[in-house]
């Protein structure tokens, strides 16, 4: 009789219970909460839109729009393995699947493979200055977890993960790397400082007991001010980009709006945040991020 396979899928469904296997996977990925990916895919997006003058190539886009989910699933599993302990002590995250033992390191590591093997394969369809800038891109995923750890600013180290997609895809689309792409990766690295500061808010009280570093409980009630100073200066540099490689007034318009937006932001954090508020205006940053793609859009008409 032929032995039973031992592939991740089954061994995981064998752990997890009948029929629970893939939800399990789902949770382990947060395949139901999909802003992380929204975020990360924004600035590559940004990036090919202005690269390729407002026409950006719809093969560039669905390679980065997959990439991006690829990247930010395997993240949140390198997260959840180098913070499993800390998330038993976390009343939001103690049920995740692997502080919670649904899942094993081993189950972990296999899915965390099989998600980085596929994101390999796509870069196989990219151009070798975009393949060449790859591995920065995994080992910043792979660095954040421990930042926590370290640094009092770990989000900006976050930052540069979320911002080299845009570095790639600038390099993916010409060939070659200009100064405006680097504007937009040091707007992308304060964006996810301010944005990933307020999701912060929902742990303070926990990252202070359990020693886990974040920009929320360092700045404490300056973070109002950190925000809007890192959102200020995000815009900045996005309108020098603009500037540079010659948008019109609708792009110029729509950052005048989001700074309106973002005010309206900065004003709530100046009080106390609950944390379900606090997922809220993180989320609200989709939306921002939506809006600048389509300024930059629209700027080339």
């Amino acid at each position: 009789m032929a032995e039973p396979s031992h592939n991740p899928a089954s061994s995981i469904a064998e752990h997890a219970g009948p029929g629970t296997g893939w939800q399990t996977v789902a949770q382990l990925i947060r395949l139901s909460n999909q802003t992380g990916t929204l975020l990360l895919m924004l600035p590559p997006l940004w990036a090919l839109t202005l690269a390729a003058e407002g026409k950006p190539s719809l093969r560039l886009l669905v390679i980065f729009a997959a990439g991006s989910f690829l990247m930010r699933s395997a993240g949140v599993v390198v997260n959840d393995l180098a913070d499993r302990s800390f998330d038993r002590q976390v009343a939001r995250t103690r049920s995740r699947p692997l502080a919670s033992g649904t899942l094993s390191v081993p189950q972990a590591l296999a899915i965390f493979g099989v998600l980085v093997t596929v994101a390999a394969g796509l870069l196989l369809l990219l151009n070798p200055l975009a393949q060449a800038l790859s591995p920065v891109a995994l080992l910043l995923v792979i660095l954040y977890p421990y930042a926590k750890r370290i640094i009092p600013l770990p989000q900006v180290v976050l930052g540069a993960a979320f911002g080299w997609g845009a570095v790639m895809a600038w390099a993916a689309a010409r060939n070659t790397l200009e100064a405006p792409v680097w504007l937009l990766y040091g707007a992308t690295v304060l964006w996810v400082l301010a944005y990933d500061s307020i999701y912060a808010l929902q742990d303070l009280e926990d990252d202070a007991r359990i020693g886990v570093k974040s920009a929320a409980l360092y700045f404490g009630h300056r973070l109002w001010m950190a925000v809007g100073v890192s959102v200020a200066t995000m815009l900045g540099l996005l309108a020098v980009a603009g500037w540079m490689v010659g948008l019109g007034a609708v792009f110029y318009g729509t950052l005048a709006a989001v700074a309106g937006f973002a005010t309206q932001q900065m004003r709530r954090l100046r009080s106390e945040v609950a944390p379900p508020e606090a997922f809220v205006l993180f989320r609200q940053h989709v939306w921002i991020g939506a809006a600048i793609l389509g300024g930059i859009w629209a700027g080339f008409l």
